[in-house]
């Protein structure tokens, strides 16, 4: 890449000199997790059988209900629907939404406004059929903290309403400047909501599969997690799809709102994707590693460019997203435009802002993938609003993530 300038590999350098030990550190906790996946892997005795497709209905599919146990063991739940009928998280948190929510009541977002692409789903933006708020099910919003932290007593008084019917947590920051939330954080927001509420808990866990030791699911964290396979568990190789894990009566709830009342999750045809969905399971941990070092190197040497990032280079990591605010458009169409320069696919092209379903302005988006949209992959996006900031993700390698955003750097630095 001829196009990356002598400055920049000079602050390459010396950056990855600072990040030895947060590297170690992201390599053990990939070394854990993958631990947990391949224990889950023998105890349902995974063989080639499993990888055959089915059509049609899908009637009993044995990779495919397999594949359900294991992502419920790994993410710690009772039971789990692993579905490429899932068209993205969004979907995936629809499903789950509706499956813990009757007409008369409310859902509440915990911690500010959910990602954009809920806005329609629920009703607060937009008037689309089939919305939450079509079905007569309403909508309060507990903001965050002036320092981005959870309203803890706001929470606990909308949670303990009698009308709440669930409760949305969501795990990453999304577009917002918040911190994204540990599993800690997770479990102990759960862990009070309970003692005010019988309301669902649902966890929005997009980007954040892997990051940490274990999920924020299971009997002390949500009763549904839900997430897209073209993000972290799905490894770079899952074509499509996501999961919603938790509370038996719950998942399947979500299976008859995914295809129809009564039949649930005993139809879907797999048609020759189970290889794919298990292989990217497997891989997973150790991508989402080589994405968190990508990420952790973007917050340093961005930085010593004298941006500013979010999280910093040196600051824990809940997600595989880094904030990087660059101030002005022309700014973010550069980074953008260099990420995707540094890209394997798609490299000859140039991104410009455009009105992107399910957004309430332009966004502009860096992706040249293997898989469309995988967010796994090293990608940047960035909505065309103050403060012009831009959240890079993914990774595959990071080898590859480095390279991309030395070039990205470079165009900005010229």
């Amino acid at each position: 890449m001829t196009e990356i300038t002598k400055e920049v590999r000079s602050l390459a350098a010396e950056a990855e000199r600072s990040l030895v030990q947060i590297f170690k550190r992201i390599d053990q906790t990939a070394e854990r997790n993958t631990e947990r996946v391949m224990t889950a892997f023998r105890r349902h005795s995974v063989s080639d059988a499993l990888f055959a497709g089915t059509t049609g209905y899908g009637y009993d599919d044995r990779g495919r209900d397999v594949l359900d146990k294991i992502y419920a063991d790994v993410m710690g739940c009772e039971s789990a629907l692993v579905r490429l009928g899932f068209v993205n998280g969004t979907h995936a948190i629809t499903s789950a939404l509706f499956a813990a929510l009757k007409p008369g009541q409310v859902l509440v977002s915990a911690v500010g406004a959910p990602y954009d692409t809920l806005a329609g789903a629920i009703g607060i933006r937009g008037d689309y059929h089939g919305s939450l708020k079509m079905y007569g099910i309403g909508y309060r919003q507990v903001n965050t903290l002036e320092d981005g932290s959870p309203d803890i007593e706001g929470i606990l008084a909308a949670a303990s309403s009698p009308d709440t019917g669930a409760v949305l947590i969501q795990r990453s920051r999304g577009y917002s400047t918040r911190p994204s939330l540990s599993v800690r954080q997770i479990r102990d927001l759960c862990a009070r909501i309970r003692k005010v509420s019988k309301a669902a808990i649902i966890i929005d866990n997009c980007y954040g599969e892997f990051v940490e030791d274990e999920e924020p699911g299971g009997p002390e964290g949500g009763d549904l997690l839900c997430g897209s396979l073209i993000k972290n568990p799905g490894g770079g190789l899952a074509p499509t799809g996501g999961y919603v894990a938790g509370r038996s009566d719950l998942v399947q709830k979500a299976a008859f709102r995914l295809t129809v009342p009564g039949i649930g999750g005993e139809c879907g045809s797999t048609m020759g994707q189970n290889r794919l969905l298990y292989q990217g399971l497997f891989f997973a941990p150790h991508i989402v590693a080589n994405s968190l070092k990508t990420a952790v190197f973007c917050a340093k040497i961005t930085e010593m460019a004298g941006f500013r990032a979010d999280p910093k280079w040196d600051e824990p990591r809940r997600d595989i997203i880094q904030m990087i605010e660059l101030g002005t458009p022309e700014a973010v169409k550069a980074f953008c435009a260099g990420i995707q320069a540094g890209s394997p696919v798609d490299s000859f092209v140039t991104p410009e802002p455009w009105p992107m379903p399910g957004y309430d302005c332009d966004v502009i988006m860096a992706a040249g993938t293997f898989i469309q949209g995988a967010s796994i992959e090293l990608s940047c996006d960035a909505p065309m609003r103050p403060p012009y900031t831009a959240y890079l993700q993914g990774g595959l390698t990071y080898e590859s993530g480095k390279l991309g955003i030395m070039l990205a750097l470079s165009r900005i630095l010229r």
